[in-house]
């Protein structure tokens, strides 16, 4: 069934059900043997018109801080930073103290920022695309320089640092730098200059193909595209009758799904691992309330996760 190594497998919980809701999820994770938990980094829901949003959204260096004193195991990390909000420096200074408040558990994710209704809404730049990417490359880049020497000074077009400091240091001497990214021509070069991890929506089949255009970029920075590990997330659902299986994957789906019995999502997950995949990040969104979270990540942990162990 699965010949490879061990497969990572962690929680999304919903940023939007408060706080007590997600802690709940969380420590029941960690005390479940999931490997990690992850918290997105946005301020507001998305609209498509761009409008303000009134979602009760958590500040996600907050919260994963107050997770960081519920859990023991946990991988723990946003997913991903909006470069647009904070300045590389302050980044790595909370980065650094949340590794060190996890005891080295803290995994860094960053991405470029794109939530149009949240910059319009605070005021902040969101900036052209190509700006946002050269802002999102030289901070991947700042940050790597802050949270691995003594002292960084970077000269770029959009940060500058001069004989900066980023005491302490992390408590294992590196701390892992997830990039979000899948443009092919400059998020994933990003990936394969900064990435100890790197992670997009895909499907199997984008999956595939990213891993492809991502080793090609590594060819040419001289580096080895097998030392980065590849993530996605999925929506997932497990249902006993495979007609009503085959009914739900019928249906239209803006993200990628895995649905059906427990076997066949063995199945499509094991696509997945063979495509090159690493760790899977499971969504708790669609599955009530906390009892109902709980219960479905244990079903799908026991039944499912189990085969990749």
């Amino acid at each position: 069934m699965w010949s490879h190594g061990p497969m990572r497998f962690s929680v999304w919980p919903s940023p939007m059900s408060g706080f007590d809701a997600m802690a709940e999820v969380v420590a029941h994770c960690d005390r479940t043997g999931w490997d990690g938990a992850y918290v997105m980094d946005h301020f507001m829901g998305d609209r498509a018109g761009g409008e303000p949003d009134d979602a009760p959204i958590l500040e996600v260096f907050t919260a994963l801080g107050a997770l960081a004193a519920r859990t023991e195991r946990l991988r723990l990390g946003p997913l991903v930073l909006g470069n647009t909000y904070r300045h590389p420096a302050v980044v790595a200074k909370s980065a650094v103290t949340l590794d060190h408040i996890t005891g080295g558990r803290f995994v860094l994710g960053l991405g470029a920022g794109w939530q149009v209704n949240e910059h319009h809404a605070y005021g902040i730049d969101l900036f052209d695309t190509g700006t946002r990417l050269d802002r999102y490359e030289e901070a991947c880049e700042a940050i790597r320089a802050l949270v691995t020497n003594d002292r960084t000074t970077f000269a770029g077009r959009h940060y500058q640092l001069t004989d900066a400091p980023c005491a302490p240091t992390p408590p294992d001497g590196r701390m892992p730098i997830l990039i979000g990214a899948k443009g092919e021509k400059r998020g994933l070069r990003i990936a394969a200059r900064f990435a100890d991890e790197w992670n997009s929506w895909a499907t199997v089949a984008q999956l595939r193909h990213r891993s492809e255009v991502l080793a090609r970029h590594c060819d040419d920075v001289d580096r080895d595209p097998a030392s980065i590990r590849r993530s996605t997330q999925a929506l997932v659902t497990l249902v006993d009758d495979p007609a009503e299986a085959a009914r739900l994957r019928d249906e239209p789906s803006d993200r990628p799904t895995l649905i059906g019995t427990p076997a066949e999502v063995v199945d499509q997950v094991g696509a997945y691992a063979e495509a090159g995949l690493d760790e899977l990040i499971v969504p708790d969104w669609m599955w009530g309330d906390v009892g109902g979270r709980t219960e479905a990540l244990d079903r799908f942990s026991t039944e499912v996760a189990s085969a990749f162990r």
